[in-house]
């Protein structure tokens, strides 16, 4: 094997402008430096595939799955705001509680299920179910779900 070589890490020459009465000011290593823009360009990354994932979904995204995902995200907000008054408030009637969460979280799952199949996208997967048949579906499982919670309730 040859011998390995040895570097020696020397100081840069300095520059013949400067002073030698002035300080100099203290240097950042390098690393640090590096590291720093990585974060700055992560962060502009990250930001700017949230932009474009937002741009892309307003641009390709059907008016009638827009609209699913509106009340999808409203049913989000509602079981949300259940849950904290149960936690913050009270719980006191809690089949009250429970029948409006599982109702909350039923019908977000069979809004889900609704945009599933009525995503021009998933043509090849559900090659049988038109979007009437799907939204019929939808309100079927909405009656049954909702006669479930309403003979919970008492």
């Amino acid at each position: 094997m040859p011998p390995r070589r040895v570097v020696s890490r020397q100081n840069p020459p300095s520059s013949s402008t400067s002073s030698s009465s002035s300080p100099s000011a203290p240097s950042i290593p390098a690393p640090l430096v590096e590291a720093k823009e990585a974060a700055q360009e992560i962060k502009h990354g990250f930001a700017g595939s949230i932009q474009g994932l937002w741009k892309g979904y307003l641009e390709q995204t059907p008016s009638r799955l827009k609209l699913i995902d509106g009340f999808m995200f409203f049913l989000m907000l509602t079981g949300v705001a259940q849950f904290v008054y149960c936690v913050v408030v009270t719980n006191f009637p809690f089949n009250a509680f429970l029948g409006g969460f599982a109702a909350t979280v039923g019908q977000f799952v069979l809004c889900g299920a609704l945009r599933i199949q009525s995503n021009p996208l998933n043509k090849d997967t559900f090659p049988t179910i038109s979007p009437e048949r799907a939204f019929g579906d939808f309100l079927f499982g909405s009656l049954i779900l909702h006669f479930f919670v309403w003979n919970y309730l008492g």
